[in-house]
């Protein structure tokens, strides 16, 4: 009988999973959908092993930011909605889709927002359903601008998943979601980066060099600033304006006792650019 394969432990210790390619890079994590005959569609491993790195990372003071690409021609055309409904015959209990995705899709993108380090993705080809919500929940995204991004869901008959309807009016207004939700527009990523909905777009040929450059700054900067800056910016889209001072007060306390505010002084002081360590 023959045996399935089963990814091996990589070397520094962040877990392996099917259709993911996990690589430490000194302060940066990189994390690749790799699954790209399938157009990287994301497979349930996938997440799950995108929610261990990302949770593993959270807590791993050597990491100062992540990196997410994908190999092949496109980065993620979603969920692998097929390979989960391939067979018509199999019978799912009712409710098991409101079961299944708060343990997956639905943990994965709070995850992306919460997490304390800065998140880049680079994109080309399409980005669609999830893959899409990936983009969006990245603190920068680098998209080519001959890129497709979409939602699938009116096309499929179904109703959007993984923070879709949270992301998208907050990014770019309801007008404009309402135009990718309900009307399934698709756009290109010289479109999104007008809208507002990724940081850049440039041509295909410079999506990974542009994005390297964008985490290489994000690793090399103040990590306890740019974790609560993070945070901040995230929570402040739901909070008062006196509860967003209070918050911004008690960051100001924490960031004000890292080694790299300490740093930053210094190197004002003498007229140089800071060396931030990311403590």
């Amino acid at each position: 009988m023959a045996q399935t394969e089963t990814p091996s432990e990589p070397p520094h210790g962040y877990p392996a999973a099917s259709g993911l390619r996990v690589e430490l890079d000194g302060p940066l994590l990189r994390l690749a959908l790799d699954r790209a005959g399938k157009k990287n569609a994301l497979s349930d491993s996938m997440v799950s092993g995108l929610i261990t790195c990302l949770q593993q990372a959270n807590n791993d003071d050597h990491v100062r930011a992540v990196l997410l690409t994908a190999t092949g021609e496109d980065f993620c055309v979603g969920a692998d909605i097929v390979e989960r409904n391939r067979d018509p015959a199999a019978k799912r209990r009712a409710g098991s889709i409101q079961r299944r995705l708060p343990g997956l899709a639905h943990q994965l993108i709070p995850l992306m927002l919460e997490v304390q380090v800065p998140v880049v993705t680079a994109v080309r080809g399409w980005a669609a359903g999830i893959g899409l919500h990936l983009v969006l929940a990245s603190d920068f995204a680098v998209v080519a601008d001959d890129s497709t991004l979409w939602e699938p869901f009116a096309a499929r008959g179904f109703t959007p998943d993984s923070g879709g309807t949270w992301l998208l009016p907050r990014l770019v207004g309801v007008a404009r979601a309402r135009q990718m939700l309900m009307l399934g527009r698709r756009i290109d990523g010289r479109t999104a980066a007008e809208w507002g909905l990724v940081h850049s777009a440039v041509p295909r040929a410079e999506v990974e060099g542009a994005a390297e450059e964008m985490a290489a700054e994000m690793a090399q900067g103040p990590t306890v600033m740019l974790g609560l800056t993070k945070w901040l910016i995230n929570t402040g889209l739901s909070s008062t304006l006196r509860d967003q001072l209070t918050e911004e007060a008690f960051s100001m306390e924490l960031s004000s006792r890292s080694q790299d505010f300490r740093e930053g002084l210094r190197a004002f002081a003498e007229r140089r650019r800071p060396d931030f360590g990311g403590m």
